[in-house]
């Protein structure tokens, strides 16, 4: 008879093309995932896969069974939520799934207050491009993720959260001033340094700077928004920065934050699951939180520059209400 376990063993070794790789992902001997493979082969009596010398390949076949057992590896895991938090408000296990550009800057707002309000929680946490997260959520590895809006599937929902407005970053002695408000001309101006290919920030700059597109070097990119802030603060160009990032990242007298005209650039952040999932209520429970969470002023912020439009959550201000572009720190010894 076909089992879920034959099928989930099946999954991780189509996705990781490698017996050891899948047998250390499914906490399994290699020889024991080996003979659950043969007896699915045996049992559909059709090759799933090509087994050449240092070499694993799907089948014609094995690339459409695999297509199904995803499937009905997520169906059967929403089925386990259905039956395990039904009237069990954000309890039990919650595997999210977040994008860079919004975990180090959301997170730390979010995870001490789901802490203390749902202690019978259990939280795991997977930080990675969008691309690799949709694909967890979508074969049932995630039950939902934190990221930017909007997704193109019709098998996910969407909840938007926050409206994420961009900064533009520049050294601290170009000449445009603190008051300014800039224009995409102004960015096409200037060297733009980016995330490398695969972040979504990278894209959403582009699409405001559409002029900056040609001169970019698709090759050359920084994984992380502290790096790019580090060529801004010494001179090697000027970069988009969200809103969200500001606390964490304005940290260099050496960088100055300028807004831009309206209408400003900006993301939607907002969460994603399956359509299928049981556990809406909880996701729209832990959008609320989030948003919640980043209500209010900011410890050590002093307001400076031109005061920041209220963001948007179901149609009020819930983010940053009267939030102002923060003072630089001043620098330490």
């Amino acid at each position: 008879m076909l089992t879920i376990r034959q099928l989930r063993y099946f999954d991780a070794l189509a996705r990781c093309q490698h017996f050891g790789r899948a047998a250390e992902e499914c906490a399994v001997s290699q020889p024991a995932l080996s003979m659950q493979i043969r007896e699915l082969e045996e049992f559909l009596g059709t090759e799933l896969f090509e087994r050449r010398p240092g070499a694993l390949i799907l089948t014609e076949a094995g690339v459409e069974i695999a297509q199904r057992a995803g499937a009905i590896l997520s169906a059967t895991r929403d089925l386990i939520d259905l039956a395990q938090h039904r009237n069990k408000l954000l309890s039990g296990s919650l595997r999210l799934g977040v994008i860079p550009t919004l975990a180090p800057y959301l997170l730390p707002y979010v995870l001490p207050r789901l802490q203390r309000e749902h202690p019978a929680l259990r939280l795991d946490l997977v930080e990675t491009q969008t691309k690799v997260l949709l694909g967890e959520l979508t074969r049932g590895a995630l039950d939902v993720l934190l990221m930017a809006l909007p997704v193109d599937n019709p098998e996910l929902v969407s909840l938007h959260v926050l409206t994420d407005r961009f900064l533009l970053a520049v050294p601290a002695d170009d000449p445009l001033p603190e008051n300014a408000r800039v224009t995409p001309s102004d960015v096409e101006e200037r060297k733009l340094i980016l995330l490398e290919e695969g972040h979504c920030l990278r894209d959403q700059a582009l699409d405001y700077c559409t002029q900056a597109r040609s001169r970019v070097n698709a090759s050359l990119g920084a994984t992380s928004l502290a790096t790019i802030m580090q060529m801004v603060a010494c001179g090697y160009g000027v970069t988009l920065v969200p809103e969200v990032a500001i606390d964490v990242e304005l940290r260099d007298d050496r960088v100055k934050l300028l807004r831009f005209a309206e209408p400003q650039p900006s993301r939607s952040v907002g969460l994603v699951w399956r359509r299928t999932s049981p556990r809406e209520l909880d996701f729209k429970s832990l959008g609320q939180m989030i948003a919640s969470s980043l209500n209010g002023p900011r410890q050590d912020m002093r307001a400076t520059g031109p005061p920041v439009p209220p963001c948007a959550l179901e149609g009020e201000c819930a983010a940053d209400k009267g939030r102002r572009i923060p003072r630089r720190k001043e620098s330490r010894p």
